[in-house]
């Protein structure tokens, strides 16, 4: 009996030590800065205003609020995630965006995974163009179109001479 009692007294030393260190350490733990999302970026508060006027959506195409919602779902799931480290300039959420804007959703999403995949190709880094700031590689819409009237075709001919 005595020796139970003595194991069980020793327990609850520990345990009152490690709930003091615990509480101790509760004020430092809230003060820490560390653990901020990482990736320094400037923010451009024009690019993220929201319509906050509810007569601003009203004349919204059932088509374009879906693409809406996916673009913010993709933003607050993958890009807030992933921080600012994004390659491309515009960003794949909004490359998604611009490419079905300028084809249809089908199309759209092609070319948006095919960026998707581009984007984690490392190898590549000197196949795309720097913005004029330096810090991202252009990647317009425009490229990938897929779109027979904005496809520009070279003859093997025409483009050996290039």
């Amino acid at each position: 009996m005595l020796f139970y009692n003595s194991a069980r007294l020793r327990n609850m030393r520990i345990l009152t030590i490690i709930l003091i260190l615990l509480a101790s350490s509760a004020p430092t733990r809230a003060q820490q800065t560390d653990w901020q999302k990482w990736g320094a970026s400037e923010v451009m508060y024009a690019s993220v205003q929201e319509k906050s006027s509810s007569s601003e959506n009203e004349g919204q195409s059932a088509g374009n609020f879906l693409l809406g919602t996916a673009h913010k779902l993709y933003s607050f799931f993958i890009s807030d995630l992933d921080g600012d480290n994004c390659p491309f300039e515009p960003t794949c959420s909004n490359f998604f965006i611009q490419s079905v804007k300028s084809t249809n959703v089908f199309q759209g999403s092609l070319m948006f995974f095919d960026r998707f995949t581009r984007d984690m190709n490392l190898l590549k880094i000197n196949h795309y163009p720097l913005t004029p700031d330096r810090r991202h590689f252009t990647d317009p819409v425009i490229n990938y179109t897929l779109h027979k009237d904005k496809i520009k075709y070279l003859p093997p001919a025409e483009s050996a001479k290039n």
